[in-house]
């Protein structure tokens, strides 16, 4: 699937136009459609289309609000018929591309373990634009898009497939397309590194971890210092030890690396696109099992930088190998941190899924601009109160820190217990809400989202 420049307005093709009483039709457009088009401005109605015996016409009127062009094309997809190979956007040219993004988006399907796949699948293929649309502006939304949909793979691909060591493996596979380097640590640099968060997660499985570094670091960089992207790769997560219950709780954990596809889908956009931005992007990964030798509650874990940890609950598992990653980011001299994960039910149960929340300590530039980014994407964030007092509920009595906080505000305990092991300005997504749906939202469909990838982009590409 991609977007391109129409090069000849073909009679009788699958059309949307998008526009307003101001907008000027092509002159290949019948006599019909143009009538019907011109009724249609007139209405109330936001979209219509009409069928005729050789294609589909489909209607959108404009509208400031891009998330409602983008919900538009989503509603497109649904009713254009699978068999449909292409469709052309005309009008207005400000608005038709975010059509095409959610037409784009919302023709995504994870078709991989179907044997009728051929037949359940979108043939959609290509959505030309009109020709006045800018071609730079075509490109990047070209590159974002095969960012989210790779982000959406990797959270949708079960862990009998997606292990810690094949999501590195397909994270490289990038750096094939993008200018970026990769670089795997596998289980014997990470036991000589001493990453004892990631150690003991991984402790109760048979397979490995890994920890992967992506950096994209373009010549003209406006940043000396780089801003590292912390992503959460827990794979697969049972909860360990202290075991979800099995109904509802435990079935879309393939989910929970979401943002270790997050912030490899940011980079990877980001350098497609070829921002001109430093920025290193850490994935530490691992599956969270109730194995033979299991890390268990009641245990004391010295992580990368020294800190001790009381362990009370092993379903707190992505602090862990989170904690051990910011740490590691001391090495690059960040200027900026920003970690997202999947990280806390208490996000989804305090704002639901229409959104991240977000927390730290940064400038509130970053915060500003991290927002502003949310509402352009409608990929939303909602900041929480980060004070030191919630630093007190993740004390431990035996220990420098225990790895879970009180009964209440468990998204902000949380990141307070992240902020101990980052030495630069900071800012922590928690992403659990929107990460993963299990019935339809428009463009977004069913399954992983690919949440967050749009956002950081967005945040990368005017970050000054």
């Amino acid at each position: 699937m991609y977007l391109k420049k129409i090069k000849k307005l073909a009679a009788n093709q699958n059309l949307v136009i998008v526009g307003d009483k101001k907008t000027k039709l092509a002159k290949t457009i019948s006599d019909q459609v143009a009538s019907f088009f011109k009724d249609f401005v007139k209405g109330e109605k936001d979209s219509d289309f009409l069928k005729t015996p050789e294609c589909y016409y489909f209607f959108v009127k404009s509208a400031d609000n891009n998330e409602k062009m983008r919900v538009a094309g989503a509603t497109i997809r649904k009713q254009l018929p699978k068999e449909v190979e292409e469709i052309s956007i005309l009008g207005d040219t400000e608005k038709l591309i975010f059509v095409a993004e959610g037409i784009a988006l919302a023709n995504y399907q994870f078709l991989r373990y179907f044997n009728d796949a051929d037949k359940k699948a979108n043939k959609l293929h290509t959505i030309f634009l009109q020709e006045d649309v800018d071609s730079d502006h075509i490109e990047s939304m070209n590159n974002t898009i095969k960012a989210v949909l790779w982000a959406r793979d990797m959270v949708n691909e079960p862990v009998s497939y997606l292990t810690a060591a094949k999501l590195s493996d397909e994270i490289e596979l990038l750096s094939k397309e993008a200018p970026i380097s990769v670089e795997i640590f596998h289980k014997a640099k990470i036991e000589a590194l001493k990453m004892g968060g990631l150690l003991a997660v991984n402790k109760g499985s048979i397979d490995p971890p890994t920890f992967t570094v992506v950096e994209y670091k373009p010549k003209k960089a406006i940043n000396k210092k780089p801003i590292v992207l912390v992503g959460k790769g827990v794979v697969y997560d049972t909860g360990g030890l202290s075991l979800k219950p099995t109904k509802g709780s435990m079935d879309a954990m393939k989910c929970d690396m979401g943002g270790a596809a997050c912030v490899t889908g940011a980079i990877y956009a980001a350098a497609l696109n070829k921002l001109n931005v430093y920025v290193i992007a850490l994935i530490p990964a691992t599956d969270n099992r109730p194995g033979g030798n299991a890390y268990t509650p009641g245990d004391v874990i010295t992580m990368y930088d020294g800190t001790t940890v009381e362990v009370l609950n092993t379903d707190a598992e992505g602090r862990m190998i989170l904690a051990d990653a910011l740490a590691y980011s001391k090495k690059y001299d960040p200027e900026l941190v920003i970690d997202a994960a999947t990280l806390t039910g208490a996000a989804v149960a305090a704002i639901g899924t229409k959104a991240s929340c977000i927390m730290g300590n940064a400038s509130e530039k970053v915060f500003s601009q991290l927002d502003k980014a949310g509402n352009e994407e409608h990929e939303r964030v909602v900041r929480l109160p980060f004070w030191d007092e919630y630093y007190e509920d993740v004390k431990s009595k035996i220990a420098d820190l225990k790895n879970i906080g009180g009964p209440y505000a468990g998204m902000i305990t949380a990141g307070k217990f992240l902020e101990h092991f980052v030495k630069s300005p900071y800012v922590h997504i928690d992403i659990a809400g929107p990460a993963w749906l299990d019935s339809e939202e428009n463009y977004k469909g069913v399954g992983g989202t690919g949440v967050g990838v749009r956002l950081l982009f967005n945040f990368l590409k005017n970050y000054k």
